[in-house]
């Protein structure tokens, strides 16, 4: 009898810690009628970039060629250290300028300076690149957070998107609080929750206990995110499924690098942020 009790217990703990699990990645479901205009575009990830043709990434070329042949794109911004928004993946400038600095260091007479990856192409500014979308294609918006900067960061790139009411656009981060404060200051912003499997490739000095809680989106009923952007070769992850089948959860998935992918991914009702080819 007291083995069967304690079978009961843990029982009743499992079920417990299991619907705790699910509540913690629960988000916004889809509506109807999808996301409207925005589930009608394919995303090109850091614009229509390719290299070989002289056209960098998160270049002002790249978006231009992505909106002018219908596509979205995908954009990340920082903040510098006088308060620009600077349109660039990684913090630090090393790989995509040669210059060893982060951004939040550095101003924009430093960037001005540089070029893109051996380019003619200029470090571009977010108020550069939303005229180039305003009124045609979508953009897909990822906040780079550094330290405690989210709110500064977030603030001003909404208080800029307000100057451009003909363009569509929603926001994603691998950071909650700029969700959070999303959610809180601006709810009818379409906002998303990136991530990928942490405990797998866990980033630079994160611990085992946020690598568990960023990769299965365990902050979304803090955030409730519209959807959820997760890397592809994690898609088979339990987390990313589970918010989408059991919450309805928009998913996205990155990098799609072929149009077999991307024809599998959109069957499923998944949005997609390609680059290297050209979705169709």
């Amino acid at each position: 009898m007291v083995f069967l009790k304690i079978l009961l217990i843990l029982d009743v703990i499992g079920l417990v810690l299991a619907g705790l699990y699910l509540l913690g990645m629960m988000g916004k479901r889809r509506p109807k009628n999808g996301f409207g205009r925005l589930g009608d575009f394919d995303y090109a990830h850091r614009g229509l970039h390719a290299l070989p043709a002289g056209i960098p990434e998160n270049s002002l070329r790249a978006f231009r060629l992505a909106a002018n042949n219908g596509y979205g794109a995908e954009l990340d911004v920082h903040l510098s250290r006088d308060g620009r928004l600077v349109i660039m993946h990684d913090e630090n400038l090393k790989r995509t300028t040669g210059v060893n600095a982060n951004i939040s260091a550095v101003t924009t007479q430093v960037l001005s300076q540089l070029a893109l990856e051996g380019t003619r192409e200029k470090v571009p500014y977010l108020e550069e690149v939303l005229p180039l979308f305003n009124g045609k294609a979508p953009l897909l918006i990822e906040i780079k957070t550094e330290k405690n900067n989210h709110v500064e960061l977030t603030r001003k790139v909404v208080n800029l998107l307000k100057q451009y009411p003909e363009l569509d656009y929603m926001i994603e981060s691998f950071d909650p609080r700029v969700l959070r404060w999303l959610r809180k200051h601006h709810p009818n912003i379409i906002r998303g929750q990136l991530s990928q499997n942490f405990l797998k490739d866990p980033g630079p000095g994160m611990k085992k206990p946020m690598a568990f809680v960023l990769s299965n989106l365990l902050c979304n009923f803090l955030t409730m995110p519209n959807f959820v952007a997760y890397r592809l070769e994690d898609k088979d992850d339990l987390a990313p499924g589970l918010c989408k089948k059991v919450w309805g959860v928009q998913t996205f998935y990155w990098v799609v690098r072929d149009q077999e992918t991307a024809n599998s991914l959109m069957e499923e009702d998944s949005m997609i942020i390609f680059e290297g080819f050209a979705a169709k």
